[in-house]
């Protein structure tokens, strides 16, 4: 669909929604709602947050119990996918059901906002009535763009815009909607209010008001992102049990260098999902809500070359690139009696299928022209779903590079990486050759298969020609709180 018609569609769904929120469902969608209101939706999003950095994933220096919790209650992926391998792009993959071939945000400056005419999942999700609302990081607008969260869809909104803010923990201040709110205790490099508490608590307070209605709460956590500053009472635990170096002071005193923060980070994040899942339990809400738990991109690169923690398990790469470990992630779901208990799926999936899967679930018009699938038959099977789960023919990645002084990207032939059943190709270079890995049989991707596939590489050749349209011009926006 033409980046022009988006906002049509949505003026037309407004415009007829009494119709859709009537009874002129699809069968699926029936089934789905099952003699219920449509399900609250939450989706909380961590920062850099590795495939086996949780020890449901295989995580051994350090345990999540809550988030073991989440899984054990639920479904867990274990071929879940990002949207990109950085963190802007692949929140706008998130937010508009287009992979990076299509979304309006390819590049990672921090502060260059989505269009006008772009429609989000918290828009379409408005048009069955859920109340909504975003706590922590956006990444797809600054202050005065036409990007902020406020004109795409959410009712409420509290934390970072710009995501190079959200790298520092105790900031002087968050937005609440367009107004600055002051973290008590920050000014002048004075550390009191720790920013990722002061967002769980907003979001909690959130599911709170809204526990009699419908409501879809997007928790993009900035953690474990660094700065890897924690607060003492996560940090005391760990103290001395691994050898993870500090890190480093910049030249503005930003980065304080911390001991064993990665360790402390997954106690800070565990305990705050745990704190959601308590709260819905009080609240008496849930069974009626829909948890997904993900992250952005695969892990950062280790502190001075030490993997100890083994962020990306089994996996080749990491964020930046194209291989597994920068963009295969941990993915949880969670709907008690309604998506299996301790179930695990090799379903593949990325974050282009969020919005037409929140759409089934809420009952409200899919966009057309979208990248994405719904992933519903593989979270209640096929029956409860009203149909079979299909799967995506290509799924597609790409990082174009990006001028932030000029605004504008290099002309070339950008990193890329595509799916085809268990086949992968990778191009880990502007320009580069093209790389083949069969993941089934080779889940590292260390046995480049290339030449011993031609017909494989051909039909994915082919399809590359199709995958993407070149990039809008991206300006990166005047702002003043760094240099405050």
């Amino acid at each position: 669909m033409e980046q022009t018609n988006r906002r049509q569609f949505l003026n037309r769904t407004l415009g007829g929604g009494a119709g859709l929120l009537g009874g002129s469902l699809a069968s699926g969608q029936e089934r789905l709602r099952a003699g219920r209101r449509h399900p609250n939706i939450i989706f909380i999003l961590c920062d850099d947050l590795g495939y086996a950095d949780l020890s449901c994933y295989g995580q051994e220096k350090f345990r999540t119990p809550n988030i073991d919790r989440l899984a054990a209650e639920g479904l867990r992926f274990t071929e879940g996918y990002s949207g990109c391998t950085v963190c802007a792009p692949s929140r706008s993959v998130l937010m508009t059901g287009y992979h990076m071939g299509h979304t309006s945000v390819r590049s990672n400056p921090g502060g260059v906002p989505i269009l006008p005419e772009d429609v989000t999942v918290a828009e379409v999700l408005k048009t069955a009535g859920y109340a909504t609302g975003m706590f922590g990081k956006w990444g797809l607008g600054d202050i005065a763009t036409t990007g902020v969260p406020w004109k795409h869809g959410f009712d409420e909104f509290f934390g970072y815009l710009h995501q190079v803010h959200a790298h520092f923990y105790y900031a002087e201040f968050l937005y609440k909607n367009a107004q600055e709110y002051p973290l008590a205790g920050n000014r002048n490099k004075q550390r009191s209010t720790y920013s990722h508490d002061a967002i769980a608590q907003q979001a909690l307070n959130f599911i709170g008001r809204h526990k009699d209605g419908s409501f879809f709460c997007y928790m993009p956590f900035t953690i474990p992102h660094w700065e890897l500053l924690v607060p003492e009472d996560s940090l005391a635990e760990y103290r001395g049990k691994f050898p993870e170096p500090p890190l480093f002071v910049d030249s503005k005193g930003h980065y304080a260098a911390q001991e064993y923060p990665h360790a402390a980070y997954a106690a800070r994040m565990d305990r705050d999902v745990g704190r959601v899942m308590a709260l819905l339990k009080e609240l008496k809400i849930d069974d009626n809500t829909i948890v997904f738990f993900t992250s952005d991109n695969g892990p950062a690169l280790p502190i001075k070359g030490d993997d100890f923690f083994r962020s990306k398990g089994p996996l080749r790469g990491h964020k930046q690139n194209f291989y597994e470990g920068g963009i295969r992630v941990p993915s949880i779901v969670r709907w008690p009696g309604r998506v299996p208990a301790g179930a695990s799926s090799d379903h593949p999936w990325y974050f282009a299928d969020f919005m037409p899967t929140a759409a089934e679930l809420a009952g409200a018009k899919t966009p057309s022209g979208l990248d994405g699938i719904s992933i519903v038959p593989a979270l209640l099977g096929d029956k409860a779903a009203g149909r079979p789960q299909p799967k995506h023919e290509f799924m597609y990645w790409e990082l174009p590079r990006y001028d932030a002084k000029r605004g504008e990207f290099l002309k070339e032939i950008p990193m890329q990486a595509v799916r085809m059943g268990d086949w992968k190709v990778v191009r880990p270079k502007p320009n580069g050759p093209l790389e083949l890995y069969n993941l089934k049989q080779d889940i590292a991707e260390t046995k480049d298969v290339a030449a011993a596939n031609p017909k494989v590489m051909a039909k994915i050749e082919e399809y590359l020609k199709t995958a993407r349209v070149e990039p809008r011009p991206q300006r990166e926006p005047q702002h003043d709180w760094w240099t405050r």
